[in-house]
């Protein structure tokens, strides 16, 4: 039960529009609503003399727009620098430091870039390093490593410099100073400070935040008028996520528990002295909780200091939904009687919001994909903030300076007391020119911390600035005219149609098939839309088939391919088509169904349909492909075809971790090339099975072209594989049975049967010392406890270089300790039971085994569900000694040193080549190591779960599988024979053809 100080007074997410709506529509209420102003030829008139100063007089060269002028990203250079700056300065050993300098600045050519001091030694130093640096990174004597050092040195120093001008200070204390002496020179200027850091993956993090947010408020506090509005005094801007390690939907009530206590703590010391206390912008997927979290606190506020009004939460003007949001932030400003603070900005994840909507499948994106959209989004946004009167103070962040000018043109119409803000180190040139006139406040978001830290900030910046459509970048391009500068986003958008600028999620394969759909579970409906099926969904008993069946069943497999293979193949693919139409309308009822027969968690249920989906849409698409004939090349007089026909009856056997995906995948390609299919599901979930078996018939696939025959695999799938006439076996399981398989085949007479083989692995992911260590513990955690680690593709070997070792392996610990173990049913659980008792038997004493012989770097949990098992983590001597694949929820971790090579060999030598992770920065390594691997999916700086049809082919080599792999353009060949008809053309007389024209 929620204490009641913490329980939300609305549900935020009734009151909020669907983020996934069209765009078009959100676009044509965002013009209408600007349909009175603002006036455009006066904005220009304002514009105009800041944008031509600028000009005349830019900016020192470290300033964001000098930098992307001389090194603009879409350059090699400025996309080294770039890379550079994300990664160097972490970098603790000097053999990887010499690596990264010489790997990136290998492919950028470094030229003097203007005159400034600064820019002649950066320049110089990087000059320097591509000249001296070896090309491969690795120094060929004394002298050549003695150079490559003092080059890397000298140009750390050059990154060094370049953070300096993005950070205010490495401490709140010199920050502080700094912003002191900057105040001096512009009295209408004060500061929001930034303590640098990304998200918390663990607890440690999230009290090392808070203390850090806690020291500021009280450094700031020291200097501050306790008797000022907080809009005179300095203040501080906080992530929620950087305070709690779960800030996810799905830990809501946790969220709530522990989350809001920790901020009201920081918000008891910004009131009492009248500081600005700022809740920083995050995921869209992240807004409802933090409208939770934020009235939660403005309840208190209301209760306990009513009269601060320096309580603030930063809005995205990119979401589609931002003026409703802001609607909803002054509503509940007007609900608890106090007034608000509201920092509009454009928005800094856009392309993680592209990404994870396509991703997910989902309908459409939740921010303009436009960037002058997101113009007129945050002009419409200004306005209604400026027209909540009281209930909001707003604050504009941007460098824009047409945007600058229709907000004082508009607050000034409306009387609206309001403030600028900028980023420090960006937008100097501009707001020179701006607060000249005093009657114009601006706050300087400052970031603070050690340069290190500065790194996913900066490339933030610099990614958002440095697009060749940004105003930054454009104003620092003479050959773009005041004219197009300065032009109305406005006037454009209602000069088009407002249709997305990208494919929508459903047509990211472009016209060769759909997208499945998916749901997205911080989305109310969606959830709804699962309980809802869960709630009427039963798992219902499927008749087992016994060895006796195996010959009679095939038989009827052998008559129906007579029938089957000789329907056209468009109309076979239809059948496949249907079927997923149907499956995909099904999504939640099956989702529930995986998720009580097979123990899914719901973001798994989600994805599985998903892939099943897939399979059957690329498949049938694929087989139109390889099955129409090819017209070969050949003498006069004879033409040449070659066709692919079905082989005859498939025998397919799938496991229970992927029961309808895997099952799905194997049966669509089977049936799309013509075969009829023996489907022998795994004993777990049969269920899941035969809803899949009856979809496809109903699509028009038919009884005697797909059998079931649910049975145990050493009795009914045994006897299935010794029957005389099948023509073939898929199989996706253990490599012991799959060995047993491939004996039974070659001690069979007549036909050399073929073999598709998947199986599991020993899979590893390599990290170096240039690797983001949360990037590493966000990868490590998905790939090995996902699913409870029942994923062939899951991580079972974690490879961390030494002089990184005990960071990244302190952070996947306490991220692995957050992890939910729990009823698969409930939306909060990361981590199901395993499949049965005797799967958790099996794991749980090879975890014990390994811990005995190793050293464990988690703790036993107790009260866990039965056949429920904590994530495992345990370090061990060497790489030799990973043996054996735990399919389970287990992780085991070495640490390695020297040669990278060295440590794939090692891989390599286990004999297993599923999938592979690499975690680095440098990307020569990325690539030299990947055509190293004998493995058939290698992931650079991502999990390596989760392959995608059609995207990522999935399979292995080795004892991991036969290949080839299943999603892929390959595949479907495997399961057809060849047949090539040559015709003598001339036997009736000539070639009539050479005689024509």
């Amino acid at each position: 039960m929620l204490h009641p100080e913490t329980q939300p007074f609305v549900d935020h997410a009734d009151r909020l529009p669907d983020p996934y709506r069209p765009e078009a529509g959100v676009l044509a209420d965002r013009l209408e609503r600007l349909s009175t102003g603002p006036d455009w030829p006066a904005v220009v008139a304002m514009a105009t003399p800041w944008a031509q100063a600028v000009r005349e007089n830019p900016p020192p060269f470290w300033a964001m727009e000098r930098l992307l002028k001389e090194y603009p990203i879409s350059s090699a250079e400025g996309m080294a620098l770039m890379r550079l700056a994300e990664a160097l300065l972490r970098v603790p050993d000097t053999e990887t430091a010499i690596a990264l300098t010489a790997d990136q600045l290998g492919r950028a050519d470094f030229a003097d870039s203007g005159d400034a001091v600064l820019a002649r030694l950066s320049s110089t130093a990087i000059g320097w390093s591509k000249r001296w640096l070896p090309a491969d990174g690795e120094g060929g004597g004394l002298i050549a490593r003695l150079g490559a050092r003092t080059v890397v040195a000298a140009t750390l120093r050059a990154v060094q410099l370049l953070g300096r001008q993005f950070v205010l200070g490495q401490s709140i204390e010199e920050a502080l100073r700094l912003a002191q002496s900057a105040r001096a020179a512009q009295p209408n200027r004060c500061h929001s400070f930034d303590m640098l850091g990304e998200g918390a993956r663990t607890e440690a993090d999230a009290q090392r935040y808070l203390a850090s947010y806690t020291h500021a408020i009280e450094a700031i506090a020291a200097g501050a008028d306790p008797m000022a509005d907080p809009a005179r005094n300095d203040g501080l801007s906080i992530k929620l996520s950087a305070l709690c390690p779960r800030y996810e939907h799905a830990q809501r009530e946790r969220v709530l528990q522990t989350l809001v206590p920790r901020v009201w703590t920081l918000c008891e010391r910004a009131a009492a002295a009248r500081l600005n206390l700022t809740i920083d912008a995050e995921e869209v997927e992240r807004l409802e909780l933090s409208l939770d979290v934020f009235e939660a606190l403005v309840a208190r506020v209301a209760q306990q200091c009513p009269s601060w009004g320096g309580l603030g939460l930063a809005l995205q003007a990119y979401q589609t939904r931002a003026v409703e949001l802001i609607d909803e932030v002054a509503a509940i400003a007007r609900r608890h009687g106090v007034r608000l603070m509201c920092r509009l900005v454009k928005g800094a994840y856009w392309d993680a919001e592209i990404k994870r909507a396509q991703e997910l499948g989902l309908a459409g994106y939740p921010v303009f994909t436009r960037k002058h959209r997101t113009d007129v989004s945050y002009l419409a946004c200004a306005q209604a903030l400026i027209d909540a009167g009281d209930a909001i103070y707003p604050q504009f962040a941007t460098h824009n300076a047409t945007t600058i000018a229709a907000i004082v043109q508009m607050a000034r119409h409306a009387g609206a007391a309001f403030e600028l803000q900028r980023l420090h180190g960006m937008g100097e040139g501009i707001y020179r020119e701006v607060l000249r006139d005093p009657s114009v406040r601006c706050r300087v978001y400052a970031p603070v911390g050690a340069h290190r830290d500065l790194l996913a900030y900066l490339v933030r910046r610099l990614l958002e600035n440095g697009a060749n459509v940004s105003f930054v970048h454009q104003l620092a391009d003479e050959r773009v005219g005041l004219d197009e500068l300065l032009a109305s986003p406005i006037a454009r958008c209602r000069a088009e149609e407002g249709a997305p600028a990208l494919p929508l999620p459903g047509a990211l394969y472009g016209a060769a098939r759909p997208n499945s759909a998916g749901l997205d579970l911080a989305v109310a409906t969606d959830r709804a839309r699962l309980l809802t099926a869960w709630a009427a969904t039963t798992v219902p008993a499927v008749a087992e088939a016994v060895a006796a069946d195996a010959p009679a069943a095939v038989r009827r497999a052998q008559q129906a391919f007579a029938t089957w293979h000789r329907v056209p193949v468009a109309q076979r693919a239809a059948c496949l088509r249907r079927a997923a139409d149907a499956m995909q309308q099904r999504l939640p009822a099956l989702c529930a169904l995986l998720v009580k027969e097979a123990r899914k968690t719901w973001g798994d249920a989600i994805a599985e349909v998903r892939e099943a989906v897939d399979f059957l849409r690329y498949y049938a698409d694929e087989a139109e492909r390889v099955q129409a004939p090819v017209e070969l090349p050949g003498p006069t007089g004879e033409s040449n075809t070659l066709r692919l026909t079905g082989r005859g009856a498939w025998v397919c056997i799938s496991p229970w971790n992927f029961p309808l995906a895997i099952f799905t995948g194997q049966v669509a390609a089977a049936l799309a090339t013509g075969n009829t299919v023996l489907a022998k599901p795994a004993e777990q979930t049969p269920a899941i099975a035969r809803v899949a078996v009856d979809l496809l018939h109903a699509a028009g696939v038919p009884a005697d072209a797909l059998q079931l025959l649910h049975g145990p695999g050493e009795t009914v799938g045994a006897a299935l594989v010794a029957e005389p006439g099948v023509a073939g076996v898929v199989f996706t399981g253990s490599t012991p049975v799959a060995k047993a398989i491939q004996r039974a085949l070659a001690a069979k007479d007549g036909p050399i049967v073929p073999l598709i083989a998947e199986t599991g692995g020993i899979n590893a992911m390599l990290v170096d010392s240039t690797a983001l260590p949360e990037q590493v513990a966000d990868a490590v955690v998905q790939s090995a406890f996902r699913s409870a680690g029942q994923r062939c593709s899951a991580l079972r070997l974690l490879c961390v270089h030494e002089a990184v070792a005990d960071t990244v392996i302190a952070m996947v610990r306490g991220a692995a300790a957050e992890l939910v173990v729990g009823d698969p049913a409930d939306v909060a659980t990361d981590l199901g039971p395993l499949i049965d008792a005797e799967a958790f038997a099996g794991v749980s004493s090879a975890a014990q085994a390994l811990r005995a012989r190793g050293r464990a770097l988690l703790p036993e949990r107790d009260g866990l569900p039965p056949d429920a098992l904590a994530p495992q983590m345990v370090e061990v001597a060497s790489i030799a000694e990973a043996t054996q694949e735990i399919f389970g929820p287990v992780l085991q971790v070495v640490r390695w040193s020297g040669d990278p090579a060295a440590v794939i060999e090692q891989i390599n030598a286990l004999g297993f080549g599923l999938t592979l992770g690499l975690q680095t920065r440098i990307d020569s390594r990325a690539l030299a190591l990947a055509a190293q691997a004998r493995v058939g999916n290698v992931y650079v700086n991502r999990n390596i779960i989760g392959a995608v049809v059609g995207v990522q082919p999935f399979g292995g080599e080795g004892l991991s599988g036969t290949g080839p792999k299943a999603g892929g353009p390959n595949y479907l060949v495997r399961f057809c024979a060849e047949q090539t008809l040559t015709i003598n053309t001339t036997a009736a007389g000539g070639n009539v053809a050479l005689f024509i024209g």
